[in-house]
């Protein structure tokens, strides 16, 4: 979640987001956005998450995510510094690295151990199909080793079984639950997608859970 949609949820209406099927973890981008602003926007959300069992994930601000004790730091791909994080803040915290490109450097992460990888970019679903490039990284990644993978899905919501057929064990969702759809939509609001994702694993793939950024 960047701030744009972290900005449409008052209290209510992001627990009954997190409440309508299974979410594995939320993972919150500043993008752009100053960093005391972005503490300020994501503590309470944060707080409703980790009371509703849902893990949370700052990406790039491992300052903001010691201060409001989030679950989980995400970096990319630089090894300096995610070996820095994981030497700092593991085991007590998740360490992952996103905007994975190569298996070259899918598999100089892997050996730094991090928590879990991600193909693609948080802000990458640009178009309703997941890139074949990451499906295709992510269905290697999952054969041969253990360190979960995630995928980043399309803007459309079916772009979900895509992924799960890759063999990744998680999906990153952003623009196929937060994108303005029109009312007419048979999944119109953030919830709805929610609960129809977790019924398109449900159909496909059981083992897999959903994951928001």
């Amino acid at each position: 979640m960047g701030p744009e949609e972290m900005s449409h949820f008052t209290p209510s209406q992001f627990s009954d987001l997190l409440a309508a099927g299974d979410v594995a973890s939320l993972v919150f981008s500043p993008a752009d956005l100053d960093e005391s602003l972005f503490q300020k926007m994501v503590e309470p959300l944060i707080k409703l998450a980790q009371e509703m069992g849902i893990a949370s994930i700052i990406a790039d601000y491992s300052r903001i995510a010691g201060r409001v004790k989030a679950d989980g730091l995400q970096l990319g791909q630089d090894l300096a510094a995610l070996k820095d994080a994981i030497d700092k803040l593991s085991p007590g915290m998740m360490v992952g690295a996103a905007n994975v490109k190569t298996r070259h450097n899918a598999l100089n992460i892997g050996e730094l151990q991090p928590d879990y990888l991600m193909f693609g970019k948080p802000d990458g679903d640009i178009r309703p199909e997941p890139h074949p490039k990451n499906l295709a990284l992510g269905q290697w990644w999952s054969e041969m080793v253990e360190i979960p993978c995630i995928v980043m899905g399309g803007s459309d919501i079916e772009s979900i079984v895509d992924v799960a057929k890759s063999g990744a064990e998680f999906v990153a969702l952003r623009a196929a639950i937060f994108a303005p759809t029109p009312d007419s939509n048979e999944h119109s609001t953030a919830p709805d997608r929610v609960r129809h994702a977790n019924q398109l694993l449900n159909d496909h793939a059981p083992r897999f859970e959903t994951i928001e950024d």
